[in-house]
């Protein structure tokens, strides 16, 4: 040890400028990791969506965005409904068991919904991320069966889906169309991105 004393404004020096380091070093820190918080229009981006279902009528689609997607809400007729049995056969996952794009357990019937004649599902192709177009109308028409019964059709590559979403068998398109995580709020209030068991 030094006998050297110790000079007391070299001590007071060091102490001040140590802790206006430590503060300045504070103030670069808080943005910087502030930095890697989610922005307000990122978090609204992932916010689940309330949708006001009332004015909708049998065989009418509406489209709502959730997460930068379209999320079509198909209400269906009756004789809509009815075609999906018809279309059990020619699809390729009619259960959607199928694992590419997980499908909600309470979407994993024929309707591929929750009520069988509401259908909420993401407006984008399964191949290469087309939107495909409303084909609702039964019977022959260009580019599609004989057969048809109603549906969508992909005009990118031709994939066709039913009016539950359900991709075709020997189509481009390797899975269904998603069907989001929801769940009724009420008879007219729909909310895509939560449902029950998860929060998305």
């Amino acid at each position: 040890m030094s006998d050297t004393p110790v000079d007391a404004s070299k001590r007071t020096w060091l102490i001040a400028s140590s802790c206006a380091g430590a503060v300045g070093a504070g103030f670069v820190a808080v943005p910087f990791v502030s930095s890697f918080q989610p922005s307000e229009k990122a978090k609204a981006a992932g916010a689940a969506v309330e949708v006001d279902i009332s004015a909708l009528k049998p065989g009418e689609k509406m489209t709502v965005e959730w997460r930068g997607k379209p999320v079509w809400i198909l209400k269906r007729t009756p004789e809509q409904v009815a075609s999906l049995k018809k279309t059990d056969s020619q699809v390729a996952d009619p259960e959607s068991d199928r694992k590419t794009y997980p499908t909600p357990e309470y979407a994993k019937n024929e309707y591929r919904s929750i009520k069988p004649e509401l259908w909420v599902g993401v407006g984008i192709c399964t191949h290469l991320g087309c939107s495909p177009s409303d084909k609702f109308q039964p019977g022959p028409q260009p580019s599609l069966p004989e057969d048809w019964q109603g549906g969508f059709l992909c005009p990118c590559h031709g994939s066709t889906f039913d009016v539950a979403g359900r991709v075709f068998k020997n189509k481009p398109a390797p899975d269904n169309l998603e069907v989001p995580p929801h769940m009724y709020l009420s008879d007219n209030r729909l909310l895509i991105g939560e449902d029950k068991n998860t929060k998305a």
